[in-house]
């Protein structure tokens, strides 16, 4: 075993599951969304039993080729025989072929439809979900996850049905053909079934590590991609390689091997069971022939079932393995499908009209979901705070006051704890968050910018917006001049985050972004801080403009921010502890003021 192994949040939906190795739920789903193909999945099960049964006729055909062929010297039986043969393997061929190609087009399309659906939910879910779910952990579940599920049901779900009904009839006919032989055939299966249960106990535990093992390697190559602007910084290519190298890969080859390894044994063992069968009934089958006991035939038509026998054997085998992977996957897509939603629209939430912009926070406090509520360390603690349509707001404080938390909550990203929040005096919990978000705007305090061109990242906020509109509104925060300086202006594409500009542009298309919207409520995580001065003093003037007639937000880490703003509410520990006008707050000398000394900082 490796000295190091993945974090104990990596496997431990894989350990949960450790102990069932079958999930009705994970097949209900998959059924479920299999429904609407099920036309063609009944086709391919007929299309199976024909080429089952074709597949098991051949030993008989070559029993009476032989039988009543070769030893009856008839040359017309023979040659009948063999081409009923040719037919019946022509016809299996024609039947796999389609069988197949359907089950094929009916398997991508599922998982199509599911990883539609994963991404869908994925949109929906709260912005906590998100804070303990790693973006590697959520790559596996739409990707390895679902391709594994796709894996079997295009390949195992029918291969299954058609190892168990071709076993079947292998069993009848030879116990129809000769009960002794067959018999004697199947006194292998007890050793069979020991060795499989075995491998059965062995192969899920060795095969729940190395899904751990592919969920690690995913987290640190999607953290190492997102942060390697921080890595190259730091000079940590070196060290960050060799963990990589020496302890997740290196973990991931392992336990790989050691699953291989277990299936290495399993096979050849079933090979070894169907010689010895073999070698048994040659013996006394070939006894048997020598007494005119059976003909020549049987024995040749029973040593062709043998081999016929143990091959689905085989199949099984390595569907079981399969089947594990897909039993674990499947409950972490159901698992991540059941995910809760935090904040849902109320039944019968109303949209929300064309407002004015007047917030009012009562009595709001708020600890994070899944915290007791006795016991959780409040962020936001009884929170009364009215801001008139038009009205800009910053709020001060330290770090962890709960600044942050409090737009949160207005934009409904989490509801509150205990209290309400009106816009217009509408409960926001009574309305649709869609129209909410609809008429708010935010930027972020970390710009981010989606794969695409500058004009397409800032009509993310209203698609039907026209080119003079996206002109206009990339000019008033002052980034026309930089943008029609780019090799295509508008259309030059900025890749994925952002990563041809620099940090101050893209926050300034963040901002474009934002006010293309015209949104009612404006919320600003202290957007100009990552700007130069002068480009913050251009945008400072726009926003003083574009303030007008919005109600807003800012979060604020600069004095001018501060001094621009018609109120300051200044929190500490979660509490609204000053309120006012910036010369106010300073007359009183309390916390701001003392902030305000020490350069207005952090």
């Amino acid at each position: 075993m490796s000295a190091i192994e993945p974090p104990a949040y990596i496997t431990k939906a894989d350990r949960e599951s450790e102990a069932l190795g079958y999930n009705p739920q994970v097949l209900r789903r998959l059924a479920l969304h299999a429904r609407p193909y099920r036309a063609k999945l009944l086709l391919a099960a007929l299309l199976m039993f024909f080429s089952s049964a074709a597949a098991v006729s051949g030993p008989y055909f070559v029993k009476v080729a032989i039988d009543a062929g070769l030893t009856a010297r008839n040359g017309g039986v023979l040659v009948t025989t063999l081409l009923a043969y040719l037919a019946v393997s022509l016809a299996q061929w024609i039947c796999t072929y389609w069988r197949i190609n359907l089950m094929a087009k009916v398997g991508q399309a599922v998982i199509y439809d599911l990883r539609t659906t994963l991404f869908g939910h994925l949109q929906r879910l709260s912005l906590g979900f998100f804070s303990h779910y790693s973006v590697g952990r959520i790559i596996t579940r739409v990707i390895n996850d679902v391709e594994t599920l796709r894996d079997f049901l295009t390949w195992s779900v029918l291969s299954i049905a058609r190892s168990l009904f071709t076993l079947l009839l292998i069993v009848v006919v030879m116990l129809d053909m000769n009960l002794r032989l067959a018999l004697l055939t199947f006194s292998v299966l007890p050793v069979m079934v020991a060795a499989t249960l075995l491998f059965r106990r062995l192969s899920r535990r060795a095969y729940r590590k190395v899904r751990g093992a592919v969920s690690w390697v995913n987290s640190v190559l999607a953290e190492n991609v997102n942060g390697v602007r921080v890595i190259q910084a730091f000079s940590r290519q070196g060290h960050n390689r060799r963990f990589f190298s020496d302890a997740v890969n290196r973990y991931h080859l392992e336990q790989s091997v050691a699953a291989a390894r277990i299936v290495s044994f399993f096979s050849p063992l079933v090979d070894v069971l169907g010689a010895v069968a073999t070698a048994v009934v040659v013996w006394v089958g070939g006894a048997a022939v020598l007494g005119e006991q059976i003909t020549p035939g049987v024995l040749v038509a029973f040593t062709l079932y043998i081999d016929r026998f143990f091959e689905p054997v085989h199949d099984l085998s390595r569907r079981f393995t399969q089947f594990q992977s897909t039993m674990a996957g499947g409950e972490r897509i159901v698992g991540l499908l059941d995910t809760a939603v935090e904040v849902q629209d109320l039944p019968g939430a109303r949209e929300l009209p064309p407002i004015a912009g007047e917030v009012r926070f009562e009595k709001v406090s708020f600890h994070y979901p899944g915290e007791d509520a006795d016991a959780a360390r409040p962020v936001l603690i009884d929170i009364d705070l009215l801001a008139h349509p038009g009205e800009t707001i910053a709020l001060v404080g330290e770090t962890g006051a709960g600044k942050t938390t409090l737009i949160k909550l207005l934009a409904r990203f989490h509801d509150p704890s205990q209290g309400r929040i009106r816009v217009d005096g509408q409960d926001l919990r009574t309305i649709k968050q869609g129209s909410l978000r609809r008429q708010m705007g935010i930027v972020p305090q970390e710009p981010f910018l989606f794969s695409g061109t500058v004009k397409e990242n800032i009509l993310f906020g209203r698609l039907g917006a026209s080119d003079e509109e996206v002109a206009a509104a990339a000019a008033a925060v002052g980034a026309r001049g930089f943008i029609e300086k780019l090799r295509q202006g508008y259309d030059t594409p900025v890749e994925e985050g952002g990563v041809m500009l620099s940090v101050g542009q893209r926050q300034l298309i963040s901002l474009a972004r934002a006010l293309l919207a015209d949104p009612r409520i404006l919320i600003l995580d202290e957007a100009t801080s990552s700007v130069d001065t002068q480009s913050e003093q251009a945008i400072q003037q726009a926003l003083l403009r574009l303030f007008q007639g919005r109600t807003t937000f800012v979060i604020a880490h600069r004095l001018s921010t501060v001094t621009n703003a018609d109120r300051v509410v200044v929190i500490h520990a979660g509490r609204i502890v000053e309120e006012g006008t910036h010369a106010e707050l300073l007359a009183a000398g309390g916390r701001y003021d003392h902030q305000y000394q020490t350069g207005f900082q952090e």
